[in-house]
């Protein structure tokens, strides 16, 4: 083997820590990519429910019988999924399984936001830490804004602590949901570490015991599933990917870009009750 220079040693190096970094990234904020069908659009490959964040299915599975945490399929029998181009609002806030949805502000606010979140994502840790704290105060205290948050975890230890998410009392949820975000490097590794994901849990008054009971709660795993399956077939493809009425967003949003979308509704809003007014 010829000889390598510092320079090409540090710029190999650099090169992997890159794609680590990448790797990182998509395994906790990515998912799979869309193609166009006739109006409707499908995923490029086919996505198989429960999907890779609750169970092990055979297409998500190395020939080794280890996990692929960068694949996320469904069954494959049943063929690509037919996504809806344009949902509109009913679509959009339609139920997606017996699981009740998790929600912030007035259930008659006359805007809603919806946010797909995986608890690994990185993007997500910064939305909630960065962005969320000002919009509560703005929009969702003020009576303004309905702001749902739906689970569509990437990965076996976001589906893990999703689980343990939806172990607590309903009052604790979002309480936990930020601990997991604000503590992501004590717990978000690619191989799934039970004993600190329930640390965080702990932390909310939840049990080894009980942690352990809803690992194996298929019906609280299936529910999961389909509020993730939903998603997909809404056009959700990664996550934060936001929903602001009908309005689909697949990308992190800035406060003022959140703020005049959902100014934008209000004042249409607005304009549609005095309209009805006067007929």
């Amino acid at each position: 083997m010829a000889a390598t220079s510092p320079e090409q040693r540090v710029s190999w190096v650099v090169g992997l820590a890159v794609l680590a970094t990448a790797a990182g990234l998509l395994a906790g904020c990515a998912s799979g990519q869309l193609t166009s069908a006739g109006g409707l659009t499908s995923d490029a490959t086919p996505i198989v429910s429960p999907g890779s964040a609750y169970a092990v299915p055979t297409a998500a599975t190395k020939a080794d019988g280890t996990f692929n945490p960068f694949r996320d399929v469904h069954d494959v029998g049943s063929g690509p999924r037919q996504i809806i181009a344009s949902p509109t609002l009913a679509e959009v806030l339609a139920p997606a399984g017996p699981l009740p949805e998790m929600a912030l502000g007035r259930a008659d606010a006359p805007v809603t936001v919806v946010k797909y979140a995986s608890l690994t994502c990185p993007h997500c840790r910064k939305f909630h830490r960065e962005i969320f704290p000002r919009f509560k105060r703005a929009y969702i205290d003020t009576g303004k804004v309905r702001f749902i948050l739906r689970e569509f975890p990437i990965g076996r230890s976001s589906g893990n602590a999703t689980i343990a998410l939806r172990c607590v009392p309903p009052e604790k949820y979002f309480t936990l949901y930020g601990r997991f975000l604000e503590n992501q490097s004590k717990w978000v590794s690619q191989e799934v570490r039970l004993e600190a994901i329930h640390s965080i849990a702990a932390e909310v008054g939840l049990s080894r015991a009980a942690f352990d009971d809803c690992l194996k709660n298929q019906g609280m795993i299936n529910g999961l599933a389909l509020i993730k399956d939903r998603g997909r077939t809404l056009g959700i493809i990664g996550t934060p990917n936001f929903f602001v009425a009908d309005k689909l967003v697949k990308s992190v949003l800035t406060y003022d870009e959140l703020a005049a979308m959902v100014d934008a509704e209000l004042t249409g809003s607005a304009a549609a009750a005095v309209a009805q007014k006067r007929q």
